[in-house]
């Protein structure tokens, strides 16, 4: 398999086996499908660990806990991530997809609070935090596996399938929670539902490690064309040396953490604000899912012919322009197609932007601190915006009364998002190779 893999390097335009695709971004769509998960079943999960004399406090507590696994997940990027840059991406990746498997199987096997009292809680928690730990080191070391194993002219389409599948687990998580809620009582949902949905995910378990157990390794191969020269140092000074890449990837990410929470949070908000039906914004999330995969791997793929910069701007531009419009039109009209339409749109701009910016951000960091600069960056950007965005869209609705508000806020995000984006160097190896080209003897 080292040989393929040797072959492949030395530049054969062959497309990266599906199955090496399939084993970096299993553990990224269980992550989304697994979120999907718990906040659909949310009342359910509350109800049944979680000690209160209300419903409202169960919820809460239920809510509390889930925000749990967000602590630990720079954690996990950091600790996951440099065990990657150090032994390797394939046992990173094993490493954390035994964690995240052990995680949702202990989530969903625990026992109710009425059987074990407040023990069940406590496993709760253990088992977001172990998760988020493992997620956040997922991210790095897959993504990193994903463009040192990608053909050089095809980073852009192969590691944008990250998104994909981000994506794709969304629209499977929606179906398996319409599906349970519809066909079982209530009493059901409460007592064994909710974790029928977990179990599900977490038969891909046994199919993903023999994936990944059947990967070659990339950390030790010479990168051809790499948009970076071979850096040296310990890994702390080549951080130090690259702070700028680091900084603008925080930045973006946090940016692209708010606009993905926002689009996720719409069916809420068409039913506590615009007083629309729970069907209407399940309809309008699973149209933006499902345009969200095919964005993104369009970004990737532009990203390969063009370069990175101008599609992480052109599309992240779009996006800007759009939002506005698009909740103006919506407060406005308040119909299901307004709905459907301005979810598909705004996510257009969100998806393809980062299609290509992921594939920017990681050759844009060497090869000894890809995992672990990577996965922080990300899980950092994650952690302190993805739980904090409905929140602040929430509390801005309820303090103007303005329906507009999370146009606001989103909007705020994506200036803040284009200016780094513009400071971004291009990394792409074609348009690098261009410029090369063109450059006097």
């Amino acid at each position: 398999m080292q040989r393929k893999l040797a072959n492949h390097r030395d530049g054969a335009r062959r497309a990266l086996p599906r199955r090496y695709i399939a084993a970096a971004t299993i553990g990224n769509a269980l992550e989304f499908y697994d979120f999907l998960t718990y906040a659909f079943f949310a009342i359910q999960i509350g109800h049944a660990l979680f000690p209160a004399e209300s419903a409202y406090g169960s919820l809460m507590l239920s809510l509390a806990i889930f925000g749990a696994g967000f602590v630990t997940r720079p954690i996990g990027g950091l600790v996951i991530g440099a065990y990657s840059d150090r032994v390797g991406r394939r046992a990173a990746m094993i490493l954390s997809f035994v964690m995240i498997g052990a995680s949702i199987i202990a989530m969903a096997l625990i026992p109710p609070y009425s059987m074990i009292g407040i023990a069940a809680p406590i496993l709760a928690i253990i088992a977001r935090m172990v998760q988020g730990f493992s997620l956040g080191g997922e991210i790095g070391s897959n993504t990193a596996f994903l463009l040192e194993a990608a053909p050089v002219e095809q980073r852009g389409l192969i590691v944008s399938w990250q998104g994909a599948s981000q994506y794709g687990a969304l629209m499977i998580g929606g179906v398996v929670g319409v599906i349970l809620s519809k066909t079982l009582p209530h009493a059901a949902l409460d007592a064994y539902g909710w974790r029928i949905a977990f179990l599900l995910g977490a038969a891909t378990l046994p199919f993903g490690l023999w994936l990944r157990h059947r990967l070659p390794e990339t950390l030790h191969e010479t990168e051809p064309d790499a948009a970076l020269p071979a850096a040296e140092g310990s890994r702390w000074a080549l951080a130090r040396g690259h702070w700028r890449v680091i900084l603008i990837g925080l930045v973006v990410l946090a940016c692209a953490t708010v606009g993905s929470y926002v689009l996720v949070y719409i069916g809420t908000y068409a039913q506590q604000t615009l007083h629309m039906s729970a069907a209407s914004g399940f309809v309008a999330e699973t149209a933006g899912n499902l345009t969200s995969v095919l964005a993104v791997l369009i970004g990737g793929w532009q990203s390969d012919r063009i370069g990175r910069w101008p599609v992480n701007v052109g599309w992240n531009l779009f996006f800007l322009a759009t939002i506005y419009p698009m909740f103006y039109w919506l407060s406005a009209a308040r119909t299901e197609f307004a709905l459907t339409a301005a979810v598909v749109v705004l996510s257009v701009g969100v998806a393809a932007a980062s299609g290509s910016f992921y594939a920017a951000l990681s050759e844009s960091l060497p090869k000894a601190i890809r995992g672990a600069g990577f996965g922080t960056i990300y899980s950092f950007s994650i952690a302190a915006f993805g739980g904090t965005t409905q929140l602040v869209i929430t509390w801005l609705i309820h303090v103007t009364g303005n329906p507009l508000a999370p146009a606001w806020y989103l909007s705020g995000a994506a200036a803040i998002a284009q200016i780094a984006l513009m400071l971004l160097p291009e990394s792409a190896p074609v348009r690098l190779a261009r410029r090369a080209a063109a450059a006097p003897a």
